[in-house]
């Protein structure tokens, strides 16, 4: 059995409390509407092999403290990482200072929905550290998944990756909240390379494994068969390197979980954050088509679409006991029957949008990071007595199956897009019928999810998801997943990418 999970007491043995009063006290004392703190310890560690040898073996660190403040309506903001009470006292006459000379600009007063203050402690699920374990066992076990791949026949080279993160934070604001998490999470990739000595031509097929908010114990059975999937592996690396090339045109789509989370992501999970649908993000990274006047009103899919926020699924990436503003975790709807009902929100979106509370979107990736609004797990859900894939794929009669995410473009809106994958195999009949080359699907967002004509059962359901979620200026980044079953769309443009490339 596992040992039971606790927060290191190293982190807890900080002082946590000198600081927060140190900070909040004087904060107070300036005259602040809100202040809070947080102390987070962010550990990572990312090993990688080239052909089962190592090629990088890194470690890191960030400790440090944060302190923001509300002053007379605008925000205020500063950090460091000496950690004392002298300092929190400094960084919070520094948040007020940055807030006074901001407030000339401050077109937009700060009001925070509200929210009940807590006292509690949460830790992820996960059932081993990973960085209890040793350094040589982690290394072995990813050169024993290099060596399986690199025997067999076929298989030229093998990338393998494995990110590890230990994520550690302490909050506290002036309304009473004192929380304090531990979060650990897992992105491990394998990748084979195959190639045509004849032409120079090659391919590559990468495992389909989602990172999770899982420990160590993911890459050794729980949560995912490995050995079984690079079983697999060069066989179907070889069928695709014989692949025909798609012929472009319009086809019935089924799309696997494995590729469908990155659709979900880019087309509802940013569309749906409501700074970047109020304009908030246009600097940097886009607005969005689904503004606040079509709320209750946008028809985003077909009636079969129910997609949530989420920030308390079980091992998701985006899963918190409390967001770094203290809200408490929660699930809401984004859309419903089809209807675009929801946004993911901070406290100051929550107040500007007329709700009565936030639904817990705020994340900083560092302690030197001031909270931005951030995507929580958004997920498609799954038709309570849906079909399996195999029973989706016999009701077409031309279609396509995606297996597997690759590449991307989405326009600035989230509203036109295109994305390929894996593997992709013709259906004929109901019957899968080989693997395609060269296919990408393109579609509106709305014209998309109009389509969508089937969704799966919980038995198809898989948490998909990303640790690289870029947004904000200066640049922040935040690992969030995607749930959804397979589904399928009808009528869908199809194109060939060496035909799109003028090859």
């Amino acid at each position: 059995m596992p040992a039971p999970r606790a927060i290191d007491e190293a982190f807890l043995a900080l002082p946590l409390s000198a600081l927060t009063d140190a900070a909040l006290t004087r904060a107070v004392d300036l005259g602040c509407e809100h202040a809070d703190l947080r102390v987070e310890r962010i550990r990572t560690q990312t090993i990688s092999l080239r052909d089962a040898r190592p090629e990088s073996f890194t470690d890191g660190e960030d400790l440090g403290l944060a302190v923001r403040v509300v002053h007379e309506g605008t925000w205020g903001f500063a950090a460091g990482v000496v950690l004392t009470a002298a300092e929190a006292v400094r960084l919070a006459e520094e948040a007020v200072a940055v807030a006074r000379v901001a407030a000339a600009l401050n077109q937009d007063r700060v009001e925070l929905a509200p929210e009940p203050a807590y006292d509690g402690t949460w830790i992820s699920a996960y059932d081993v550290d990973p960085f209890t374990v040793p350094d040589a066992e982690k290394s072995a076990l990813l050169t024993e998944f290099s060596e399986q791949l690199l025997s067999a026949d076929g298989v030229e080279h093998v990338q393998a990756t494995c990110l590890l993160v230990k994520e550690q934070k302490y909050y506290a604001d002036t309304a009473g909240t004192r929380t304090r998490q531990q979060r650990v999470r897992i992105n491990p990739d394998v990748t084979a390379l195959a190639v045509d000595r004849a032409t120079g031509s090659f391919e590559s097929m990468r495992t389909l494994a989602p990172p999770a908010g899982r420990g160590w114990e993911y890459l050794t059975g729980t949560g995912w068969d490995w050995r079984a999937e690079l079983a697999e592996l060069p066989d179907l690396l070889r069928e695709k390197t014989t692949a025909p090339s798609v012929q472009s045109g319009r086809y019935d789509l089924v799309v696997d979980p494995s590729n469908l989370w990155l659709t979900i992501h880019e087309s509802i999970g940013h569309a749906t954050e409501l700074d970047r649908a109020l304009g908030y993000e246009a600097a940097y990274a886009g607005t969005s088509f689904a503004t606040p006047d079509l709320l209750g009103s946008l028809q985003y899919g077909s009636a079969l679409m129910d997609v949530t926020g989420d920030r308390t699924a079980l091992h998701g990436l985006a899963t918190v006991g409390w967001d770094d503003e203290g809200v408490a975790g929660q699930q809401w709807d984004i859309v419903r029957d089809g209807v675009l009902v929801g946004y993911q929100v901070d406290r100051n979106m929550a107040r500007r949008q007329g709700m009565d509370r936030s639904n817990g979107c705020a994340y900083a990736d560092s302690p030197g990071h001031v909270p931005v609004q951030r995507m929580a797990n958004v997920s498609l859900q799954p038709a309570p007595d849906g079909p399996s894939t195999q029973a989706i794929i016999a009701g077409v009669e031309r279609g396509i199956y995606v297996v597997g995410d690759k590449s991307w473009s989405i326009d600035m809106q989230r509203y036109n897009f295109q994305f390929t994958g894996q593997r992709f195999y013709r259906i004929e009949g109901g019957k899968l019928a080989g693997q395609l080359r060269d296919v990408a699907y393109q579609a509106t967002t709305t014209d998309f999810w109009g389509s969508m004509s089937a969704v799966g059962g919980p038995q198809t359901y898989v948490l998909g998801g990303a640790f690289n979620c870029g947004k904000a200026q200066p640049g922040q980044t935040a690992a969030v997943s995607h749930g959804c079953p397979t589904a399928l769309f009808e009528d869908v443009s199809i194109l060939n990418t060496v035909e799109e490339a003028g090859r």
